[in-house]
């Protein structure tokens, strides 16, 4: 970075990030799991505006800052517009009964001691086919939360499974963007990358699936399973279950799997769970309604409802009454808040030059290719934190260290690896992250109570250290030499 104006000190930078970190800790000590609905969204504004000062104090004027800001905003709009369209997409597909079904058919399936296993392998495998961890949350994922809770199993270990599993894709997939982004950061191809990350990715996934095996004896177990053919005949008394609802879920999974980009992908799934809530549920559609003189009206009233409100499907059971509710596009708009909240932060903090500030310092001194490693695993865990983005927890690592990595005789499929196994994984693990927020939102799950158990996230850039520590794996430039960790 060219600095026009003074290169902060390592204080400076410091400055905002330990606001930031001392703010949030007093702020979710007080709030709990409440801090997500609003106040940890001020207390990133007021990062912000911490951080907007010192940007001033170096001779910054508000027209860059702001400038700043709003190019970190656009690159994070995708995402937003996503959210908004996944949160008509669960209302729709609750209206229309493909969520109910795939509850319905899931319990009479899976059991709570091999469930946690079948989530995991489940989403691992819609993840790869579609090669984004967000659809796999937003589609069988919601399922399977209500599946799991109804087997009477903590929250956190089911959206913990789902999560390992659906991130396992998300790295391995070639569809993936941020699969496709690591390597040509790094500057290797995209099936050796893939090849690559094999070697520590499949390790990271089967250590995570022997401890959901071992928790689900434990669990399953133990757990207070609800009555199943109670809940199977409260859905069945509002629903008509049928296997052709699964005709919505799986053509989109076949739009997305042919490349087809995301937002239209998912606003056709939307689209089409409004049509087959007409179809299949009329008098669930007509019930919705708050108003409407004729049955057209009427169906159209309950379907915009499920697209932008709060709906729920209200049977006698308290159970099935709590997985049967849908906040709609309305029920998005508190994590686009959050996430317009996080990037404000992370515009001003990129547009200062302290990132890179904080960055640099960490690079100083590596003389290992372990240590190098670890480094590039902290520094991509540290954009997560502080850019709320993982996009940026992968593209300015990389540019940072493909240099570095060359000049240690690294070969760069060790870049684009370790890029995948910290900033791709770990930006679930945190709350105002993009894709924090939008897990626990989706899955109606708090980061904090999943993350303990999103155990393949936590385990891969572990994993990744140790295979440089130990030299596993570990490909050189020809004629290259590197010191030992």
């Amino acid at each position: 970075m060219t600095y026009k104006y003074d290169k902060p000190s390592l204080f400076q930078a410091f400055i905002p990030i330990i606001f930031l970190i001392v703010a949030l800790f007093i702020n979710v000590r007080i709030f709990g799991d409440a801090s997500l609905d609003g106040s940890n969204q001020i207390i990133l504004m007021l990062s912000a505006a911490v951080a907007a000062l010192v940007a001033m104090k170096l001779g910054i004027n508000w027209a860059e800052i702001r400038a700043g800001i709003v190019d970190s905003i656009s690159s994070a709009m995708s995402s937003m517009i996503i959210l908004l369209l996944i949160g008509t997409l669960a209302g729709t597909w609750l209206l229309s009964g493909i969520v109910p079904a795939m509850i319905y058919y899931g319990l009479q399936i899976l059991n709570p001691t091999i469930f946690l296993v079948a989530a995991c392998i489940v989403c691992a495998i819609v993840s790869v086919a579609t090669g984004s961890s967000w659809t796999t949350s937003a589609t069988v994922g919601i399922a399977l939360v209500g599946i799991g809770k109804a087997l009477g199993l903590p929250a956190g270990m089911i959206a913990g499974a789902i999560i390992s599993g659906a991130y396992f894709g998300d790295k391995m997939s070639p569809l993936s963007d941020t699969t496709n982004l690591a390597p040509a950061m790094a500057g290797t191809d995209l099936f050796t990358h893939i090849r690559y990350m094999a070697y520590t990715t499949v390790p990271s996934i089967l250590i995570s699936i022997c401890i959901f095996l071992v928790l689900g004896f434990v669990k399953g177990e133990n757990s207070e399973i609800a009555e199943t053919q109670v809940i199977l005949d409260a859905i069945a008394s509002k629903f008509d279950i049928n296997p052709f609802l699964f005709i919505v879920p799986v053509i989109m999974v076949i739009l997305i799997s042919k490349k087809m980009p995301a937002i239209p992908a998912i606003t056709i799934g939307a689209l089409m769970g409004a049509i087959f809530a007409v179809i299949f549920q009329p008098e669930l559609v007509y019930a919705v309604a708050e108003f409407g003189e004729s049955n057209w009206e009427k169906a159209y009233v309950g379907v915009m409802t499920s697209m932008y409100g709060s709906i729920s499907i209200e049977t006698g059971n308290d159970i099935v009454d709590e997985l049967l509710t849908s906040g709609g596009m309305y029920g998005m708009l508190g994590t686009v808040w959050l996430i317009l909240s996080a990037m404000i932060f992370g515009g001003v903090m990129e547009k200062s030059g302290m990132l890179k500030r904080i960055a640099e310092s960490v690079i100083s001194g590596i003389n290992s290719a372990g240590a190098l490693v670890a480094s590039t695993v902290g520094t991509c865990v540290f954009f997560n934190i502080t850019a709320s983005d993982q996009y940026l927890a992968i593209v300015v690592p990389g540019r940072m260290y493909s240099d570095i990595y060359k000049e240690k005789g690294l070969a760069p499929e060790n870049l684009s690896r370790t890029l995948e196994d910290s900033g791709t994984v770990t930006s679930a693990l945190i709350p105002w992250n993009t894709c924090g927020a939008f897990h626990a939102n989706v899955l109606g799950v708090s980061t904090f109570t999943y993350l303990p158990f999103a155990f393949f996230n936590m385990i891969s850039p572990f994993m990744t250290i140790i295979f440089a520590v130990f030299k596993i794996k570990f490909r050189m430039l020809k004629d290259a030499k590197v010191e030992t960790a």
